[in-house]
């Protein structure tokens, strides 16, 4: 399997036809169904349905798409860097990081970066949580700002972060009258939550476990969620970096009485190739972003080192770990 088999797949899945993709990598039309039929002929499963000059993705070609857009990214990256060395250039920084954190604190900690050493390429992407840290530990991102758990023997954590969550909900709604609001009034309302199992809706279902499931709406991105309160759906339980970088007259938000943290941290891969000059730009954003973190409401640090007891504290395992300085 070859570099131009897999770009000749995701043009094709991209452009949706074989001419398309021929357009797009700027090749022969039976240039490009040769090398589709290579990739299919090697992997032993049929990638796209025929259907005239259009074609359809099968379960195996949509199941292979995520992993190949992945090692393309990776070799567009080492592709890139090798012609940075090349020409002595500085290094591009690689940062990803989850929709929310990225809109929250990444922009004004860029720009407070770029004000100390000057402007430098830079590449920003946002994902899942799970991307994030894989995005990490492929060397893909040198940086990448991911809410917790984070335990991955492979990944150096710079900090841990948690902030109250929040409720959204509709200027007009009845209960935005109300200064707090309690567990009590949320479990009689429709609530909007984020689709994780295993972040923050897990803490949300351990504080308020009265609340009802069966009309529960359910998004992977706070964005989404407020564009689903803003249209009289219901109230969202978020972190507050969301509403903070996207006000809207239309939306307020709410303390509440039962306490949901969102914890967040800044990571790195341990074993890092060195280059003194991104090293160093690394270790400024990530300073950066800690800076723009404090200045949350109700923002509290804490030592990587308590990451596993941070996460049994709001699972109400164990008493929280006191806050700490890094």
């Amino acid at each position: 399997m070859e570099t131009r088999h897999l770009e000749a797949f995701s043009a094709v899945m991209t452009s949706g036809s074989i001419t398309g993709a021929a357009r797009l990598l700027e090749r022969s039309q039976p240039a490009v169904t040769r090398l589709i039929q290579e990739l299919e002929a090697e992997i032993g499963h049929p990638l796209f349905q025929r259907h005239g000059p259009r074609v359809t993705p099968t379960e195996h070609g949509f199941g292979l798409r995520e992993e190949v857009e992945r090692a393309l990214a990776s070799l567009r990256l080492v592709s890139e860097r090798a012609r940075q060395i090349a020409r002595r250039d500085v290094p591009s920084l690689d940062v990803v990081a989850t929709s929310a954190l990225a809109l929250g604190l990444l922009p004004a900690a860029l720009a407070s970066l770029e004000s100390q050493q000057g402007p430098g390429p830079l590449q920003l992407r946002s994902t899942s949580p799970e991307q994030v840290m894989q995005a990490v530990l492929s060397g893909a991102a040198d940086l990448g700002l991911c809410s917790l758990p984070l335990e991955h023997r492979g990944l150096q954590v710079h900090w841990i972060g948690q902030v109250p969550c929040v409720a959204v909900l509709r200027a007009d709604d009845p209960l935005a009258q109300q200064s707090v609001l309690s567990s009590q009034a949320l479990a009689e309302r429709r609530l909007i939550t984020l689709n994780n199992p295993y972040r923050l809706r897990h803490r949300l279902e351990h504080a308020l476990p009265s609340r009802q499931q069966s009309a529960l709406i359910e998004t992977n991105s706070s964005v989404n969620a407020q564009a689903l309160v803003r249209a009289g759906l219901g109230v969202a339980v978020l972190e507050p970096l969301t509403p903070l970088s996207l006000p809207a007259p239309d939306l307020v938000t709410r303390p509440l009485d039962t306490e949901v943290l969102f914890f967040f941290g800044v990571i790195t891969l341990q074993a890092r190739p060195r280059n003194p000059a991104l090293e160093q730009r690394v270790e400024a954003l990530a300073q950066a972003l800690l800076q723009q973190a404090r200045q949350l409401p109700g923002f509290v640090e804490h030592a990587p080192s308590t990451h596993t007891h941070l996460l049994d504290a709001a699972h109400g395992r164990v008493p929280q770990p006191p806050a700490s300085s890094i």
